[in-house]
């Protein structure tokens, strides 16, 4: 790979679109960013000093500050943290912000793996490969649930399922980068697959474009 290689990966809350791109950035050595945690990083600055989640200029200087290369998971992956990150992320200023900064990021040699809702629509829209990662619902839900359970939680499956269909209809209605697939995206349905199977899916699609452009 000479020049950077892009793999955009989209899809909605709980599809496994994580899981298959942090597989697929160690099978392929490529840089890896979930750029859902840097709205998240967004949220979380702002809760941590007490400011309203509608403080557009709170959110932009938040937004200007975070680091990609210190996004730590597992204090972004606070249920509160992602819920305030859906409303930070419907400003078009703080979106742009971040754009910005994803896409210096998948400039980065030797390519990167991102994931997110808008990857291939707006981030990436040039990406190498582009894979629209979905799930059921109800399929999400379940799987939040066995989640929460693992690791000693309890979780009311109703709740999940109303939260990721809330989700859903926030990322997909707003106006500004709605969630969606690219028109040139790769559609993978996880409702009923492993995450090995989705994993040999999405490297099928890889290992072709690659070919290709060997070939050529």
């Amino acid at each position: 790979m000479t020049s950077p290689f892009t793999i955009a990966i989209d899809g909605p809350a709980g599809a496994g679109k994580g899981t298959l791109a942090r597989r697929l950035a160690d099978h392929y050595r490529l840089n890896l960013l979930d750029t859902g945690l840097t709205y998240r990083a967004v949220a979380h600055a702002l809760l941590q000093v007490g400011l309203p989640l509608d403080n557009v200029s709170a959110a932009e200087t938040a937004a200007r500050q975070v680091d990609l290369a210190k996004l730590d998971r597992a204090v972004l992956s606070a249920h509160a943290v992602g819920e305030a990150a859906s409303k930070v992320a419907v400003f078009p200023t703080v979106r742009r912000i971040l754009v910005e900064k994803q896409r210096d990021f998948a400039r980065t040699p030797p390519g990167a793996v991102l994931d997110g809702r808008d990857i291939g629509t707006v981030v990436c829209p040039d990406a190498d490969i582009k894979l629209y990662v979905t799930a059921s619902a109800e399929v999400r839900a379940r799987r939040r649930l066995a989640e929460i359970e693992s690791i000693g939680g309890t979780a009311n499956f109703a709740e999940i399922l109303a939260d990721i269909v809330r989700r859903d209809e926030r990322d997909m209605g707003r106006a500004d980068s709605p969630l969606k697939p690219a028109a040139d995206a790769h559609l993978l349905d996880t409702s009923e697959m492993a995450i090995e199977a989705a994993f040999l899916a999405a490297m099928a699609v890889v290992d072709d474009v690659l070919a290709r452009r060997n070939k050529a």
